[in-house]
């Protein structure tokens, strides 16, 4: 196995671009991340795009081959492409298959983009798309939604840990305050506590604002050999660990609904791989899909004792500047949401970080960064560990 190192990057805006298509945004990250890396399109081995829903967001099916095309890596250069989903961990996944591709020997110069199209349809039809990363037979046919299986998991957390709704709304605004520094942003508004607890009721405990959006975006990275790294970048980051778990899909079969075994598993294995600690971690984006999802997050991933993260968040241990700064970008809350480009906006963001390129917003010193992809209700777990030094 070759180490592997990350070369280029770049992240669409997020947010209603009613005015561009799929073709249009994944363009725009992928054509960004090989200017980045100053790399050729002769020189690409293979292309994965994670994308969870394209045949329901937009009625477009095989994306691997739509964005080779309007990439121009099909006509002539014939690359291969391969279009990976892992529901809202689509983009984690598709990094997950482009590190192993490099770190295998197969390929050496592999493109991991994700990108999804939310918000050509109605919120119904959103909604049904989503809920599709759920059990369609024993949750989504009995009417339950992710916002309601979110709540559920947040309402047990409340009753057995005392977390609080105070507690929850403390991670969007954080995350609110996060965003409004970066320019890629969904929403640059920042927000408060109060805010939080007076906007509209979407399923007990969980309101409207702690709740990611719908989003259109698009991202990509563009990954090496660690060997040649060098030749493309001064500045390569190099992947200390990939790992992947998986748990039932259905909220009622797990162990214990507050915590995602595979989100510990998952970690479990990466820390392993790495030969690091939770303690060693500089920063982390992790998937904050919902407010709870953040706090039972950062107790799966070892950074917060269980039922301590809402302590732990409300006394500002997750900030930038802070012990363990989480969700820099804005994370899912207040970045955004396109499912399938998630996992790969994040690895955009520890890049930028431990480049030392992330502005106001910038972690001093970071030399260790993880993100953290779930799919549905934590179904799938995708942990990787970067490292600003090999």
């Amino acid at each position: 196995m070759r180490d592997v190192a990350i070369i280029g990057v770049k992240n669409t805006k997020f947010g209603e671009l009613w005015g561009r298509s799929l073709r249009d945004i994944v363009v725009e990250a992928g054509a960004g991340a090989l200017e980045d890396a100053d790399v050729g399109g002769r020189e690409i081995d293979s292309l994965y795009v994670g994308n969870m829903s394209g045949g329901r967001f937009i009625d477009q099916e095989h994306i691997g081959a739509l964005i080779a095309d309007y990439s121009g890596l099909s006509k002539n250069l014939h690359v291969p492409a391969t279009r990976v989903e892992a529901a809202c961990a689509s983009g984690g996944l598709a990094l997950r298959q482009a590190i192993m591709a490099v770190a295998s020997g197969y390929n050496d110069i592999v493109i991991a983009a994700g990108a999804e199209k939310m918000t050509d349809v109605g919120s119904e039809e959103a909604s049904s798309a989503l809920a599709a990363a759920a059990d369609r037979e024993w949750e989504g046919m009995t009417g339950a939604t992710f916002p309601g299986l979110y709540a559920m998991i947040a309402r047990l957390h409340m009753h057995r840990y005392g977390t609080t709704s105070e507690q929850l709304a403390e991670v969007a605004v954080k995350n609110h305050k996060n965003g409004s520094l970066n320019p890629i942003a969904q929403y640059k508004n920042r927000i408060t506590v109060k805010d939080v607890l007076n906007s509209i009721m979407v399923a007990d405990p969980l309101h409207i604002f702690d709740c990611s959006p719908i989003t259109d975006g698009a991202s990509a990275v563009v990954l090496a050999p660690a060997d040649i790294a060098h030749k493309y970048t001064d500045t390569p980051i190099y992947i200390r660990a990939t790992a992947q778990a998986s748990d039932t899909i259905a909220l009622h079969d797990r162990r214990d609904i507050t915590t995602l075994d595979a989100t510990v598993m998952a970690a479990k294995r990466a820390y392993s791989m790495a030969k690091l600690r939770p303690e060693d971690i500089d920063l982390a984006e992790v998937h904050d899909c919902f407010t709870i999802a953040e706090i039972c997050a950062i107790e799966d991933l070892g950074f917060a004792e269980k039922g301590k993260g809402g302590i732990v968040t409300a006394n500002g241990e997750t900030a930038i500047g802070s012990r363990i700064p989480v969700n820099t970008s804005g994370g899912l809350k207040a970045c955004g949401h396109p499912v399938g480009a998630t996992g790969i906006k994040q690895a955009v963001e520890i890049v930028t970080q431990l480049r030392g390129e992330a502005g106001q917003r910038q972690v001093e010193g970071a030399e260790y960064g993880m993100t953290h992809n779930v799919g549905g209700s934590g179904a799938t777990a995708v942990v990787h560990i970067f490292s600003r030094e090999r």
